[in-house]
């Protein structure tokens, strides 16, 4: 189909398409002080939008609105269809607390009050 559309409507059709994924994504990544928008995310990577994304190597922070989601080693990245895509050599969820060397109850209450005589 996009063989006998002008060249004038493929470019609006794939603006149009970028522009719904940046509207649609919460996730980003902050390289330092800097923040890119993800376009799209997978399990080996990701990809940002090629007119504004940097070459990225090394370590970056993946955020889904305000919360920190994963740590990542970004370890290459090719061009392809407007978009920067970027690989992780590892990526690491964040968690919310300290992992504990020793099994958890799962009947231990959430907070315990002392009793009072």
């Amino acid at each position: 189909m996009n063989d006998y559309l002008p060249e004038a409507v493929r470019k609006g059709l794939e603006d149009a398409r970028l522009a719904m994924f940046r509207r649609s994504s919460r996730l980003c990544i902050h390289d330092g002080d800097r923040i890119h928008r993800i376009l799209r995310i997978w399990d080996g990577g990701f990809a940002l939008g090629a007119a504004d994304a940097p070459h990225l190597r090394g370590f970056v922070d993946l955020y889904d609105g305000p919360k920190h989601v994963y740590q990542c080693l970004v370890i290459a990245s090719r061009e392809e269809a407007g978009e920067r895509i970027f690989e992780f050599k590892w990526n690491t969820a964040v968690a919310d607390r300290a992992p504990a060397d020793y099994a958890r109850d799962p009947e231990t209450p959430a907070a315990l009050l002392p009793y009072l005589t």
